[in-house]
């Protein structure tokens, strides 16, 4: 009985962690790979590079606010439904089918292109709430720095493995009877878009929310939006982690989104800045490794200042980009630290969060995450709209993560921690 209990504990876990191979393969070939790749040299062609930066910073942050405006309401609804792992679905569901559709895009139409893309990270990031929030149901408290760094580092290695194979087909369209790279290039979406689908499977059907909550626990806590918040402002641990994890990831979200324009901006050369995220990929797995480890030992919120810690390093140093072999280093030092950012981030979270409000409490932690993202791609496009140099853009970044370390520094210890 115990073995078969501990299978199927393992299976959840697997289950769980594989959506973040599935999805991953959005974030790395289409959001930090060839969205903006083909964004700039087939959709928006024919503007100044600084205009493509603005464009294409202004629709990442449509979509990081259309996340965030919605996602509290989406959490409490799915929390007081107890249906969580349906609404991922339908986000998913909403994802896949709008990454597929960016490949149907007319050369051109970079409204159409941006519109679509918008509604496929609205469906990447609005299903990451509840894909969060299920965390709490397939981890036990001692196993969530581990299982969060699992995930995250399936997540590295599945997208890696989708991106190599997509950047093969670009790099030779013809081995793959394609007959220029740029139809290899909008091909990846459509590849992308079954990769996300098929690796989501298990999730759906392995992995189940525990019980609904009591009587008692409902009364408790049947008191909608505003009683989440109430309860978080009155807790300064809560809030002061929100507050630096919104400056912070903020910077995360906006190097993962604008590296690769950032480098073309430069001059540099679209394959070397697609292979350079290709490393980050294959460095961050065993990273993120390593940094649910370094959770387990030192405390999560130890290991997050560390991480913040190497991305000021890259920050300031990627002022003085001039080579792809700059870009490459930088990009080593991202997939060092980008995992254990953001997954020891979900599993101290985790660790706030009281029974029965984790979409709740996760759909805070993603609004806010979102409304970050909202900002720093808009403020560092800006900036080189206005400045005429991409370079000073990412200034702005250097002070998102100065900041979110700081919240995290005067926050109360405890022996969680």
């Amino acid at each position: 009985m115990n073995e078969g209990y501990e299978n199927r504990r393992r299976l959840r876990i697997y289950s769980w962690a594989l959506y973040d191979w599935a999805n991953s393969a959005f974030a790395t070939a289409v959001m930090a790979g060839f969205f903006p790749v083909l964004f700039r040299q087939y959709w928006s062609a024919s503007n100044e590079v600084t205009v493509t930066t603005f464009r294409l910073g202004t629709f990442n942050s449509l979509a990081g606010i259309t996340v965030a405006v919605s996602a509290p309401l989406l959490g409490a609804v799915s929390d007081k439904l107890n249906k969580r792992k349906a609404f991922l679905v339908i986000f998913a569901l909403l994802g896949i089918v709008m990454t597929g559709s960016l490949f149907a895009v007319p050369q051109g139409h970079y409204l159409l292109a941006g519109s679509v893309y918008v509604l496929a990270t609205f469906g990447f990031m609005g299903g990451n709430i509840f894909y969060d929030s299920l965390l709490l149901d397939v981890a036990s408290p001692r196993l969530l720095n581990r299982v969060s760094a699992l995930g995250y580092a399936l997540g590295y290695i599945g997208g890696g493995i989708l991106f190599a194979i997509c950047v093969g087909l670009v790099m030779v369209p013809g081995l793959f009877g394609f007959s220029t790279k740029t139809a290899a290039a909008r091909a990846v979406f459509l590849l992308t878009a079954v990769w996300w689908g098929g690796f989501s499977i298990p999730l759906f059907l392995f992995v189940r929310e525990k019980a609904g909550l009591t009587k008692d626990s409902i009364e408790r806590w049947d008191q909608g939006l505003g009683k989440t918040l109430k309860i978080i402002i009155g807790e300064r641990r809560v809030w002061m982690f929100l507050a630096g994890y919104w400056l912070y990831i903020d910077g995360v979200g906006t190097i993962i989104r604008m590296a690769v324009d950032y480098g073309m901006s430069l001059g540099l050369n679209a394959t070397d800045l697609i292979l350079a995220l290709l490393m980050t990929q294959l460095i961050g797995f065993p990273a993120t490794l390593v940094f649910g480890k370094i959770g387990e030992r030192m405390g999560a919120k130890q290991g997050i200042l560390l991480g913040l810690l190497g991305y000021l390093v890259i920050t300031f140093g990627s002022l003085f980009v001039v080579s792809a072999r700059d870009f490459y280093f930088l990009a080593g030092g991202v997939g060092l630290f980008q995992g254990g950012v953001q997954s020891l981030s979900r599993s101290y979270f985790a660790c706030l969060v009281p029974e029965g409000r984790e979409a709740s409490y996760f759909g805070i932690y993603n609004m806010l995450g979102r409304f970050a993202a909202v900002f720093g791609p808009f403020l560092m496009g800006l900036m080189a709209f206005l400045t005429k140099s991409p370079r000073m853009g990412v200034l702005m970044v250097a002070l998102l993560f100065l900041g979110g370390a700081c919240f995290l520094i005067f926050m109360h210890k405890n022996s969680g921690e």
